[in-house]
């Protein structure tokens, strides 16, 4: 008997009980907690260098799917031209790809920030010759810092004698020269349909109009 009673006895439990929490405190701290986790990124965000926002920028040129943290080979020549890094005669556009197929990854077809970092360290040497390689780097630095990429302008239309000769209305025939006056400006809808002539004038009479003016001059 000694030993059931010993059995059915439960052991004691010691832990003292959790306070029930306070749910208004738990989303207070999970609001701080994203507040300082996201003031923390803007942070970050603010720090970007002036070379990296350029990095950045034309890193998505032309891309609506860049996210700016990697750069292909097309733009990278592209910031070297826009920046003038590419002096044609230290460097030229040969030296741009080869550094860039030197520093990029063997399967990869971009290049990190990083890498773009090492790339210009490459070039500087080849730039700015007669200085040292950290004057050199802070030289190439400042060509890049703060740019953005230059958009071309419309192409100009390029005249010619053919097409000269095809927009001069003088010289149009038929229906096509009835569309425009003397001065070779379009009649509109007068140049393009018949409009009834309700003068009372037979079509093509060049006195039309006259009438009143040589009623008025015989009194």
């Amino acid at each position: 008997m000694a030993d059931n009673k010993a059995k059915s006895t439960k052991p004691v439990n010691k832990t003292p009980p959790k306070s029930p929490s306070d749910p208004t405190k738990d989303r207070t701290a999970k609001r701080l907690s994203c507040d300082s986790n996201s003031s923390h990124e803007g942070a970050m965000a603010g720090e970007l260098s002036a070379l990296e926002e350029a990095f950045r920028k034309f890193a998505i040129h032309g891309d609506t799917r860049a996210t700016g943290k990697e750069m292909h080979g097309k733009n990278w020549s592209k910031l070297c031209k826009d920046c003038h890094v590419i002096d044609g005669k230290n460097v030229t556009i040969t030296d741009v790809d080869i550094v860039f197929s030197k520093i990029k990854g063997k399967s990869s077809r971009t290049i990190t920030f990083d890498q773009f970092k090492e790339a210009l360290q490459e070039l500087s040497k080849k730039r700015f010759k007669d200085k040292s390689d950290e004057e050199a780097v802070q030289e190439i630095y400042k060509l890049i810092e703060g740019k953005a990429p230059i958009i071309s302008g419309v192409t100009k239309a390029i005249s010619s004698p053919t097409v000269s000769r095809l927009t001069d209305t003088t010289k149009f025939t038929g229906s096509h020269k009835e569309r425009f006056d003397p001065s070779g400006k379009g009649k509109g809808k007068a140049g393009r349909e018949d409009l009834v002539d309700s003068s009372g004038y037979v079509s093509g009479y060049k006195h039309a109009g006259t009438y009143d003016h040589k009623v008025q001059g015989s009194k």
